[in-house]
């Protein structure tokens, strides 16, 4: 109803100018004193073949606008196909269109090669920086001296940040190196928590690890970096008592006894950026980590969420019920 009302408003100006002319007969015939039926019947006659014009030409506008609609949902390099030109609009339009096409596809191919350059320079940088940090942590293990442990864990945050950045890169890159395959759930976690030891020994944070035996399938590199990202959260909150990893059913939780999450801020701690009330307390919160961790969830198939209450504590959850996977 609303195209056929824009279509009848397109065309008000010819309805307009039939109407005029009609009662300009009228009136010339009122004046000649000629009868009115001759100047009716031709009206009519015009009504009947205005109206079956008028209805033809609205379903030609309305394939038109369905091809136009059809169009809206694909890509600029997807469009090969525009509407019959009816008028010298739509000829200027579909050049006008077709110019845009071809921007759009310059700029995406420009930043297709801008993002892979940058992808290449991260990547090697990683890699490059990951060579000293390796090499301290080989130097620094063979000691247990408050300072070593100190630089130890420093050293294990600033490799960390380096993963986080090349997998930041990754999850917003067009193509996927996830590698699925069956894992053990508790061999992931006891290698996460190893990574971990300078800095819980370091902190006095206790770890509870309650002994898992479950087998998923997964790629063991991103599922690693999630549980290293919550382990590492953990640590960052919790300044005395312990952490605690179990299954409960099939969900893995990491549980501890930090400051909490404010109510307010649950709904919204997997959004990119977004740091809440922790984020004001504690300068160094980015709001990546998580947003991270959930992103690489939905990726793996798996659900990811979190209860907490402020001052006394955070537990994430982790669903590892996989049914997708599964069926496929």
């Amino acid at each position: 109803m609303k195209l056929f009302l824009l279509y009848i408003k397109q065309h008000k100006k010819g309805i307009f100018i039939w109407i005029l002319f009609c009662l300009l007969f009228i009136i010339s015939f009122i004046l000649y004193r000629l009868p009115l039926k001759a100047v009716i019947y031709p009206a009519l006659i015009c009504l009947i073949f205005g109206v079956i014009f008028i209805c033809i030409g609205f379903l030609n506008k309305v394939r038109k606008h369905n091809q136009i609609v059809t169009m809206k949902k694909i890509t600029a390099d997807m469009i090969s196909y525009m509407p019959p030109i009816e008028c010298i609009e739509d000829n200027d339009y579909q050049e006008v269109i077709e110019s845009l096409k071809d921007e759009v596809l310059n700029l995406s191919a420009s930043t297709t090669e801008r993002y892979k350059n940058l992808m290449e320079y991260y990547t090697l940088w990683v890699h490059q920086i990951k060579i000293p940090i390796t090499s301290m942590q080989l130097t620094l293990q063979n000691e247990d001296t408050p300072i070593f442990r100190k630089l130890s864990s420093d050293l294990s945050q600033i490799s960390q940040y380096v993963e986080m950045v090349l997998a930041f890169m990754r999850l917003e890159s067009d193509y996927s190196d996830y590698v699925f395959k069956k894992h053990d759930v508790g061999n992931i976690i006891k290698n996460s928590i190893t990574r971990f030891a300078s800095e819980f020994i370091d902190r006095k944070i206790g770890i509870e690890y309650e002994p898992i035996e479950k087998i998923i399938v997964t790629d063991e590199k991103w599922f690693s970096f999630v549980i290293d990202q919550l382990l590492s959260n953990a640590l960052k909150y919790t300044h005395k008592g312990s952490i605690k990893i179990y299954m409960k059913d099939t969900i893995l939780c990491i549980e501890d006894t930090g400051i909490g999450i404010a109510s307010e801020d649950l709904s919204r701690i997997f959004e990119k950026g977004y740091t809440g009330y922790n984020g004001r307390i504690y300068k160094k919160a980015s709001g990546i980590g998580l947003y991270l961790c959930k992103r690489i969830c939905n990726n793996l198939e798996i659900d990811i969420y979190v209860t907490s209450e402020l001052y006394r504590g955070t537990t994430v959850h982790i669903n590892l019920e996989q049914n997708n996977l599964k069926n496929d």
